[in-house]
């Protein structure tokens, strides 16, 4: 601070032998890409969240006892642990281009945690010595074997006969764990695809409506249904039910997907509209500004060798003149552009409006088909329950029914209020979805609306205080040479 150093432009840091406990405040060096923090009292790796351009680290001879903290590092090519506490390999998956890895002189027992470090495909040296584990025998043949892409281990060079030699030796079991490995990354990647085509699902207000996910949550929430179903011919009822039910939840899927991409488009082409207006509107500006600067410099040094003062308060005049002129165009682009933006984002907000109230409605058109299936089936299971009542009352019933419904036939009031407690449980999950999607959707086109206003309100206040401060510095510059020359 004291020689005028903005931390914010350091690129390396040396902080060893400073008895340092605690890392902290290093988010004031965000352009960092090399610290060096070795042999100080670090017990925990952290603070470390913001140097996410940092490629170099250096923690060894310190007190830390577990590998954490360095999740934002993913541009981290070399690491040094040397010298530490630390039993464990973890907490560094979102290093992918390690190529340096120095864990010497640590607590690791376990030869096989070393596996985990298959996952860095660009690691090429790595030094393990002064672990337990490393009293095992041939425990090199064991890591050379496992981690292919070693080209020095322990500060030597793999040699590759000794290596063709190690994988040999460990050639079923590293078989075996490859296909282990390449399993598990098929899960994972199809989990990964998985979860963002839901996304996508959730984007159109429509996930799970490609399922009869909404059709068995109406039953398996419905404490009555069980029963019900097992009155006569409504298994066949039930069927038909389902079938035509799934039917509008699959066009309604189809539409809200269709709509999504609809949405999407419009959202990308704004978004490049406003790109474009905003990198001409500082095109603009920095033509400006090159031009001014052009002039202030030759003018400048007109004024350093003018001897005649009529001529140099004159100069100082246009000169001034010039800042205003400067100002008033930069205000004037300014102005320009914010009435476009405003104009943009308006026509944006209408068409999205547009867009939203289009889906809701045809929405409400396709959930409405989906209550009048249920009203319907409602009234053929009000039916067969009656029928099935008054054949009981007269023991003409042919079929044989449980004991669980049986009860229900107690009078007629007790079956009926079965079938509309059923009923209203359909309805109630129908309603919900229905406002579910509603209110996504209109929450989802406010809340955008609401940002990109608010984003353009920032972005104004950020360029006017950006060229006001840009005119007070050119107005200073003017100070400053008027009070040289006297």
């Amino acid at each position: 601070k004291q020689e005028g150093i903005d931390f914010g432009d350091v690129l390396e840091l040396r902080l060893d032998f400073k008895n340092i406990l605690k890392i902290d405040n290093m988010w004031m060096f965000r352009q960092l890409t090399k610290l060096q923090m070795d042999n100080n009292i670090i017990e925990k790796i952290e603070g470390l969240d913001m140097l996410v351009h940092l490629e170099w680290l250096d923690l060894s001879f310190n007190n830390i006892e577990e590998i954490s903290g360095l999740d934002s590092l993913t541009k981290l090519k070399d690491l040094t642990l040397y010298n530490n506490r630390i039993e464990k390999l973890e907490n560094m998956d979102n290093l992918h281009q390690l190529h340096v890895f120095s864990i010497g002189n640590n607590k690791l027992q376990d030869r096989e945690n070393l596996l985990y470090l298959r996952r860095f495909k660009n690691l090429t040296s790595l030094n393990l010595g002064g672990n337990p584990f490393c009293s095992e025998y041939e425990h090199k043949d064991y890591v050379v074997a496992h981690l292919s892409t070693l080209v020095y281990l322990d500060y030597r060079l793999v040699d590759e006969t000794f290596r063709e030699t190690a994988i040999e030796r460990y050639r079923y079991a590293i078989e075996e764990l490859a296909h282990d490995e390449q399993q598990a990354e098929r899960k994972m990647e199809e989990e990964r695809a998985s979860m963002e085509e839901r996304m996508l699902h959730k984007e159109g207000y429509v996930e799970d409506l490609n399922t009869n996910l909404l059709f068995e949550s109406m039953f398996s929430e419905d404490p009555e249904a069980e029963k019900l179903a097992q009155l006569p011919g409504v298994k066949e009822l039930l069927d038909e039910y389902e079938e035509k039910f799934v039917d509008i939840c699959g066009k309604l899927f189809e539409f809200g997907m269709k709509e999504r991409s609809k949405r999407k488009d419009e959202l990308d082409s704004f978004l490049t509209a406003l790109y474009d207006a905003t990198e001409n509107n500082k095109n603009a500006s920095v033509k400006l500004l090159n031009e001014y600067e052009q002039y202030k410099t030759k003018e400048m040094q007109l004024m350093l060798t003018q001897t005649d003062h009529d001529m140099l308060d004159q100069q100082t005049t246009e000169m001034n003149e010039a800042i205003a002129k400067l100002q008033n165009d930069l205000m004037g682009l300014e102005l320009q552009l914010v009435d476009q933006l405003e104009e943009s984002i308006k026509d944006f907000e209408r068409n999205m409006s547009d867009m939203v109230s289009f889906f809701v409605e045809n929405v409400q058109g396709l959930i409405s088909q989906c209550r009048d299936l249920e009203n319907n089936h409602h009234e053929k299971i009000s039916d067969i329950a009656v029928v099935t009542l008054e054949k009981l009352m007269k023991n003409e019933l042919e079929e044989e029914i449980p004991d669980d419904l049986r009860m229900l036939f107690v009078d007629r009031d007790t079956i009926m209020n079965a079938v509309s407690a059923s009923h209203d449980a359909h309805l109630f999950k129908i309603d919900n979805k229905e406002d579910e999607m509603v209110t996504r959707a209109n929450s989802t086109c406010q809340t955008l609306i609401e940002r990109l206003h608010g984003d353009e309100v920032t972005r104004n206040r950020t360029r006017v205080r950006e060229i006001t401060n840009l005119l007070d510095h050119a107005k200073e510059d003017l100070y400053a040479l008027e009070s040289h020359l006297g």
